[in-house]
């Protein structure tokens, strides 16, 4: 789980500090950055599971080519030369890794920082890269956690910290001419200062083109290998872009048991979930009572979108090994997932996300109120809502740690969603080294859980009431032509409107 990222030379991410709950919904107007956050966030994801050069291809630069430059914050045709990220996260406590070995952290609250560098071409033939001018991963301390964690939670387990010692991983430095790749460092909690056990590996920096935490996670031959579950960490860090094209498609047999991030094995998924549930539950209870129990979970939930829905299920096809999903309506008509429509496709995938405890651990989804009827947005964000963890519950199969971040321009779902899970993206005139360029800020409701810094800094981070009115009374242009809502025979139906 993210709870806090900084970001500065991405884009149009200048000093940009903004922390998470589990539900976070962030607002604003095209082209100030809300997508460029969420690119921030896949990037990190990338570049723990991809070398450095195509980890940056796989994020779009805006400009429709494959210019790693662009990715670097620009003011006219002037680029800035490094770029740097701060994020903060609560990691798993322990995960099985590819050997079928359990892996421990030794503190699962930790912060990761990451310097990039561009590297210019040398000569015609050299192809531009990225280079790694800071990486590194501490822990926090368990006295520190107040500092870190603002919002409030009450789960037994959410965070371990041991109480006497946490470690710092240099993940690259300089000592000595030589570079330090890989350092590990245990550290006394009562003195910063003092090391009780490093560990080193000395490598030469020349031919490396990944980051630490990709290529040396598993290092550490300790069983606590905090480095090896940040990196996991960051790799379910993932941007949901559900196509219907996907959605509808049957399963084979053999499809993986998991949704995909562009809606692939949606069948596959909630049929394999009558299994996971099967593994949690007493051996009295059949697995045709846990099916039927799973599937009308999900008939339930699709019900508060379209009510006249009666039932969902799998249809299996043992002759073409196929599986395909079906809803039957209160007409007794029967559906195949290839007949729905594009919003009830997307509700029902968040709806079996919901269910299953192995799904993405940080959802990214972009305008979820697409195709969903204004009425039933407050559905589609309670679903979201659930599917984020929640902290007055213990974690565990079914309060996974997961959270769910969106960003969306709907005054709809701007007045629906929480009040603590809000931010406004803006553009703000900013001047740098005599250099004058606008860039995002992420803004705040004041008396919040966010609201917490001092009075000059929360002056520039809460949202303005000016900025807010825009969502909560949105003004629209002139009309050309007489609109619905100027039909005198509505007037009465228009909520604060007086006529009779």
């Amino acid at each position: 789980m993210l709870t806090r990222l900084k970001v500065s030379g991405f884009k149009n991410l200048v000093d940009v500090d903004v922390r998470f709950g589990a539900f976070t919904c962030i607002a604003g107007v095209n082209g100030v950055g809300k997508s460029n956050l969420f690119d921030a966030i896949r990037f990190l994801s990338a570049l723990a599971q991809y070398p450095l050069t195509e980890a940056a291809l796989k994020i779009r630069d805006g400009s429709g080519t494959a210019d790693i430059r662009n990715l670097f914050h620009r003011v006219g045709d002037r680029y800035v030369d490094k770029m740097s990220f701060e994020a903060e996260m609560i990691i798993p406590n322990e995960t099985i890794n590819a050997l079928g070995q359990k892996v421990k952290a030794t503190n699962t609250l930790v912060r990761y920082t990451l310097e990039l560098g561009y590297k210019k071409k040398d000569n015609s033939r050299s192809l531009e890269t990225l280079e790694i001018l800071k990486e590194e991963l501490r822990e926090i301390k368990k006295d520190d956690l107040k500092q870190y964690l603002l919002f409030e939670y009450q789960t037994e387990n959410l965070i371990n910290s041991k109480d006497n010692e946490y470690y710092v991983y240099y993940l690259y430095g300089n000592e000595q001419n030589e570079t330090i790749y890989i350092k590990q460092s245990l550290i006394d909690k009562e003195d910063d200062n003092k090391i009780k056990f490093e560990d080193k590996l000395i490598l030469k920096a020349m031919n490396l083109k990944t980051t630490a935490l990709y290529e040396f996670s598993d290092f550490f031959l300790s069983t606590e290998q905090t480095p090896y579950l940040a990196q996991r960490e960051m790799m379910s860090w993932q941007l949901l872009q559900l196509e219907p094209s996907a959605l509808r498609q049957p399963d084979e047999f053999t499809a993986p048991k998991q949704l995909g991030i562009n809606g692939t094995n949606l069948a596959a998924t909630l049929y394999h979930l009558v299994e996971k549930y099967s593994q949690q539950n007493p051996d009295e209870i059949s697995e045709a009572e846990i099916e039927a129990r799973v599937y009308a979970q999900v008939s339930n939930r699709l019900f508060e979108l379209l009510d006249d829905v009666d039932s969902v299920w799998i249809d299996r096809d043992d002759a073409r090994q196929l599986l395909t999903l079906m809803v039957k309506t209160r007409d007794g008509s029967v559906h195949s997932a290839r007949s729905l429509s594009d919003g009830t496709l997307r509700f029902l995938a968040l709806t079996i996300l919901e269910l299953d405890p192995d799904s993405l651990r940080l959802l990214c989804l972009e305008e979820p109120e697409n195709g969903i009827h204004p009425e039933r947005i407050t559905s589609i964000l309670e679903l979201l809502q659930d599917i984020a963890v929640d902290f007055a519950e213990p974690i565990g199969f079914d309060n996974p740690l997961r959270q769910v971040i969106i960003n969306m321009h709907s005054p709809v779902v701007v007045q629906q969603v929480p009040e603590d899970s809000l931010l406004v993206a803006e553009l703000k005139e900013t001047v740098v080294d005599g250099q004058r360029f606008k860039r995002a800020c992420f803004s705040y409701l004041p008396n919040t859980w966010r609201d917490h810094e001092n009075e000059e800094d929360r002056a520039s981070n809460i949202i303005s009431k000016g900025e807010l009115l825009s969502y909560l009374n949105p003004v629209l242009s002139q009309p050309k032509q007489e609109r619905v809502v100027d039909r005198p025979d509505l007037q009465s139906l228009i909520p604060g409107n007086n006529s009779n």
